[in-house]
């Protein structure tokens, strides 16, 4: 999951009950396989002291930043959803590497073509 992102930040109250995703997430992000995966991935918590909501910042390798409600959302969710964005990102990569151009544009009669070994 790390590495795909260059930053996290976790943001809570300890002393606030609606820290649980927070604290999954950064049980996550600090399991060696994760930490493994891209070392260079900084980690940042800031322990808040205010009734600010528990938020996650993600920074994605290509500079694009996300912000979790870590009260409406679960650590599992924000999982998956950095894998899928990762995904797209290395899909993404791909392509530039071979020259292609980005994102694909496939012409409007290809896509009504009919795809040999399906049934029409």
């Amino acid at each position: 999951m790390l590495k795909f992102l260059s930053k996290v930040r976790i943001e809570f109250n300890a002393l606030d009950t609606r820290t649980a995703a927070c604290m999954e997430f950064l049980a996550q992000c600090n399991a060696r396989k994760a930490k493994e995966s891209n070392p260079a991935c900084q980690l940042v918590v800031k322990r808040r002291t205010d009734d600010h909501p528990p938020q996650i910042t993600v920074t994605f390798v290509n500079g694009h930043e996300e912000v979790f409600d870590a009260t409406l959302t679960s650590a599992q969710t924000i999982r998956s959803m950095i894998l899928e964005k990762g995904q797209l990102l290395e899909t993404e990569q791909m392509f530039r590497e071979a020259g292609e151009t980005w994102p694909v544009i496939i012409p409007e009669e290809e896509l009504r073509q009919p795809a040999p070994g399906t049934k029409v």
